[in-house]
């Protein structure tokens, strides 16, 4: 880096919300200084989660389909499909390698001072880092989160493992047990699982995925199951001990009060995620905390503090990558004296086992809860040509809107590659479309999006032309 040390924006944490927030900022003229622990850049995201899990769920996915399902497609494999888990973890690695490298590459053409280290903020405008001192006319706090963790159960990163250590097994364990049924930890038990773990998934609710529309739910429970995950629903872990090399976990029901003991080789920690500030110096500067210990903003992004702002993971709102990077270019286009508008109704979830899950908007029963009338048409892949081709036929396309205007409210997808699909709901809902309009929008044939299409249809009027 250069000598400089005054700077109109510094960033601390490098991930998708800082990253971004750095190279928009100085697109639009203003001198930036990020700086990232890390010795590479793009966070947990890139590091140690998006990133690692898609390309390991996509290898699994590959494995499962070429040992159990080409025969289907008249494809015969001689001899035995084996999984080589080095080689996996290696293309895993090389993944995030390019990524990573990616963004110090976008550093260098947006002309963005890149630092390494861990940093304090001292004062309203200033930075130490690495035993320097660094000047700032605003301060961007984008440090994101941590995995969450449960009493009695320490993770060693070994057999009781967070999402960290799930993606690093050198082997396929026998008995896999994830505690929390929410995205990630069933994420990263449908991977082992297709490579041969056998899975149990403990969560103290009684539904997976809570926020998850129920009818979609209900098909994604069915959907697991049947592909072989274990659930044991209403039921907390109470502690977790190593015996004989096996992790044992003592369970209780929380209907009957029975208590268990479980054994497992490995134990995955998934029950959400907590925001990652330690050690900035927020408390000796006063900064304003929610009882959540997320940092408080205000609609522009600022803390109690003047000039210091944080964004993503340490903020209220869900902890997404991509909630993180259109705040951080958002928070970029005011501070450079733009005024553009961040729609938090539009904001996508997508959860990528096989098959997906997306939605956008409120659920059938928040909307219930607040006495919104709406419209509901549903079309199932069963109906659509292009998942007959490819035998992708589970799930469907949920769409509900407006009963006096036709305007989309929400989509809810269950089916193959519902994170792409939810694209063209989130830009319907974010234009203020009807589903009139994406029914009468031309779609390409034959392809998975016309179920989108068929499905505004029968939220709009109530009949569509193929189901």
């Amino acid at each position: 880096m250069s000598d400089n040390k005054n700077f109109d924006l510094i960033v601390i944490g490098g991930g998708p919300g800082g990253y971004v927030a750095a190279i928009r900022a100085s697109q639009l003229g203003l001198s930036v200084l990020c700086i990232e622990k890390r010795k590479s850049l793009g966070g947990t995201c890139l590091n140690i989660g998006c990133i690692p899990s898609k390309t390991l769920l996509h290898s699994s996915y590959l494995y499962f389909i070429s040992k159990n399902h080409f025969s289907d497609f008249g494809i015969n494999i001689n001899g035995e499909v084996n999984v080589d888990i080095s080689k996996m973890m290696n293309n895993k690695e090389s993944v995030v390698k390019k990524l990573t490298g990616g963004i110090k590459s976008l550093f260098n053409k947006n002309k963005v001072t890149y630092l390494e280290g861990t940093a304090k903020i001292t004062s309203k405008s200033s930075v130490s880092v690495n035993n320097n001192d660094f000047n700032a006319k605003n301060i961007l706090i984008a440090t994101g989160s941590v995995p969450s963790s449960i009493k009695n159960v320490n993770i060693d990163e070994k057999k009781i493992v967070s999402s960290t250590g799930a993606l690093e097994f050198s082997e396929v364990p026998k008995n896999l047990a994830v505690i929390g049924g929410g995205y990630i930890g069933l994420e990263l038990g449908s991977v082992w699982k297709r490579l041969g773990a056998n899975v149990t998934v403990i969560e103290f609710s009684p539904n997976i995925v809570p926020t998850m529309d129920k009818d979609t739910a209900d098909i994604f429970f069915k959907t697991l199951k049947s592909q072989g995950l274990n659930f044991i629903l209403n039921t907390g872990v109470e502690n977790a001990r190593i015996e004989k090399g096996k992790v044992s976990l003592t369970c209780l029901n929380n209907i009957d009060n029975n208590r268990k003991n479980l054994f497992f080789d490995k134990v995955l920690v998934a029950v959400g995620r907590k925001p990652y500030h330690e050690g900035l110096g927020l408390e000796e500067l006063n900064v304003k905390m929610n009882k959540d210990n997320t940092i408080s903003v205000d609609n522009n992004f600022k803390t109690s503090v003047s000039n210091i702002f944080a964004i993503g993971d340490v903020i209220n709102g869900p902890m997404l990558a991509h909630k993180a990077s259109a705040e951080g270019h958002i928070f970029a286009e005011r501070l450079a004296g733009n005024d553009p508008a961040l729609n938090y109704g539009c904001i996508p979830a997508v959860i990528y086992t096989e098959p997906e899950v997306a939605w956008v908007g409120p659920t059938e029963k928040e909307l219930q809860q607040k006495g919104i009338n709406y419209k509901k048409g549903i079309f199932p892949f069963t109906a659509n040509a292009r998942g007959k081709t490819t035998g992708d036929t589970a799930g469907n396309i949920k769409v509900l809107s407006h009963p006096n205007n036709d305007k989309i409210i929400a989509v809810h997808i269950i089916g193959a590659h519902a994170g792409e699909l939810i694209g063209e709901a989130v830009t319907a809902i974010e234009a203020g479309l009807s589903a009139e309009d994406i029914a009468l929008i031309c779609h390409a044939h034959p392809t998975l999006s016309e179920s989108m299409k068929e499905a505004a249809s029968l939220a709009s009027t109530g009949k569509t032309l193929h189901f």
